[in-house]
């Protein structure tokens, strides 16, 4: 396993800190940079990294159509199910999984480039609550076109190490119309974003050690030096998975924690080790 990262520096972002919201009884929210009515000058964003909310969504609720633009978004399924529709697919002709894909299952990932606006609801469908992760990256630019794009990512290798799930679009800030509609990632197998950013998920079995290794090696990302990494630790099992970063007893995470990581470069591998009762579900995102 790799070795200390002694020139970088671990701040935990304690669950019990992070904003809270309840909204008409359909609606539990945890917001750990400001959101909408929770402000606070501390967390309003880091690196590329804008939003991180965790919601729970009761059964037949949900956001109605509202609006978004210039904002990269995306929601991690962690349980239940949640039905998107959108201003660009009409009700009764959504697609199969990728453009227009429109219900989300535990392991679905679905991701909105706001640019130049769109209007999409978020609902659940279902007789089951929904728990899952919505979160907000900057762009590199302004006035993209809008798009979707959903994929399924493989529980069982979830389990065998961190796969990526979202890497930079390879054409870059500079990317043609037709690049654009490619949507080629700099990662294979994953969701292209209009950032300098990856988006990774694992699953850890108790006393077992995963290694991420920032910007997912030199070639994911462009800015190689004095990356910004968030890694957070969903609320799946009652409190009873929990993680240790880099070796570090003052850098363990219980469920709802996360921990901004600072001063690493692309290249270092950060150690996660689960140390709790349950498995962890462990999301790791890195930015410029």
């Amino acid at each position: 396993m790799s070795k200390p990262l002694s020139h970088a520096k671990i701040v935990a972002r304690r669950s019990k800190e992070r904003g809270y919201a309840e909204h008409g009884g359909w609606l539990k929210t945890f917001h750990t940079f400001s959101f909408a009515s929770y402000y606070d000058h501390q967390f309003t964003q880091f690196g590329s990294l804008r939003v991180l909310n965790e919601d729970r969504v009761a059964a037949r609720n949900g956001f109605p159509t509202h609006p978004h633009r210039d904002a990269e978004i995306f929601s991690y399924i962690l349980g239940g199910e949640l039905t998107h529709r959108d201003s660009m697919v009409r009700k009764g002709a959504e697609g199969a999984q990728g453009k227009q894909f429109y219900r989300m299952r535990r392991g679905d990932v679905q991701f909105t480039t706001g640019g130049t606006g769109i209007a999409h609801s978020e609902q659940n469908e279902s007789d089951k609550p929904v728990h899952f992760l919505q979160i907000w990256a900057v762009p590199w630019k302004y006035g993209l076109k809008p798009q979707y794009h959903t994929r399924s990512f493989d529980e069982a290798a979830k389990r065998k190490a961190f796969v990526p799930i979202l890497s930079p679009l390879a054409a870059g800030p500079d990317a043609t119309a037709a690049e654009e509609d490619a949507a080629l990632p700099r990662i294979p197998e994953t969701i292209p974003i209009h950032a300098d950013f990856v988006m990774a998920a694992g699953i850890i079995e108790p006393t077992q050690k995963f290694a991420w290794t920032v910007g997912a090696g030199k070639n994911a990302v462009t800015q190689t030096k004095k990356r910004n990494v968030y890694v957070h630790l969903p609320m799946t099992k009652n409190g009873k998975a929990k993680v240790r970063l880099d070796y570090r007893e003052d850098a363990i995470l219980e469920e709802g924690d996360g921990a901004f990581i600072t001063g690493v470069n692309a290249g270092d591998v950060l150690n996660v080790e689960s140390i709790g009762e349950a498995e962890a579900e462990v999301i790791v995102l890195d930015s410029n």
